[in-house]
């Protein structure tokens, strides 16, 4: 096969993106899903995240710590803000039912 067809970078099953999140029971647990979710959205792995979490996105139970994320980087100063955590943050409270 010639090697223009060989994408050589593409990525495989081990390269999906591993979400640390502490036990269903803790307490932390719905704001390490919520995070999870976002950082998985920004990388495009929504679907992943949604498996580590066993949230879908736009679930209404993570909405209060997503709306907490959210507010703490609008409180950053303009140059340091995250604008694609804002724009995944926004996009997640916008599918909530």
């Amino acid at each position: 096969m010639s090697r223009a067809f060989v994408n050589e970078d593409a990525a495989g099953p081990d390269d999906a993106p591993r979400f640390i999140l502490p036990a269903p029971d803790d307490p932390a647990y719905d704001a390490a899903a919520a995070l999870a979710m976002l950082e998985g959205a920004r990388a495009g792995h929504t679907r992943e995240a949604e498996e580590a979490t066993g949230y879908r996105w736009g679930d209404a139970a993570l909405a209060g710590h997503i709306e907490r994320m959210l507010e703490q980087e609008l409180l950053r100063p303009a140059d340091e803000r995250d604008r694609r955590l804002i724009q995944v943050a926004r996009r997640y409270l916008r599918a909530v039912s």
